[in-house]
């Protein structure tokens, strides 16, 4: 991932991998939630899904989780090489590290939510919260309140 898919829209990135039993599903079914309520206002915004996980989350493995109907209509599911993921948490603060051997696997991660204004720069954390809140505060945001 370069800065460049952050250009031109509100973006809400957050990392994860689709392996992860709880907390990666939830959230971004509560973003999905929260881009239905922006209404109009969802045009000028894109979530971006980062994997932690290269080793099992394949462009086709991204592209089939990404592709869950409770999930933003509007995200966008990256991941790459061990660097380049080492290199994106790095830039965003982000901590993860492997539990765990063979296919069962887990990740722990950072769950935070990240909001970059269209120009790719930090805007401030979402802290985890209801739909109505993370679509609020996304708004506020874009509005410039």
């Amino acid at each position: 991932m370069d800065q460049s898919v952050l250009k031109g829209k509100w973006s809400v990135v957050f990392f994860g991998y689709t392996y992860c039993p709880d907390y990666c599903p939830t959230t971004l079914t509560t973003l999905g939630k929260a881009m239905d309520q922006l209404g109009p206002k969802a045009s000028d915004a894109q979530v971006l899904f980062i994997s932690v996980d290269p080793e099992r989350d394949s462009p086709a493995a991204m592209k089939s989780y990404i592709s869950s109907r409770v999930f933003p209509k509007n995200i966008m599911g990256l991941t790459g090489t061990p660097a380049q993921v080492a290199q994106a948490a790095k830039a965003y603060g982000v901590y993860y590290q492997k539990q765990g051997t063979g296919s069962t696997y887990t990740m722990d991660h950072s769950v935070a939510l990240y909001l970059m204004d269209p120009n790719g720069a930090f805007h401030g954390v979402i802290p985890d919260g209801p739909p109505d809140l993370d679509a609020k505060q996304i708004s506020e945001a874009m509005s410039g309140a």
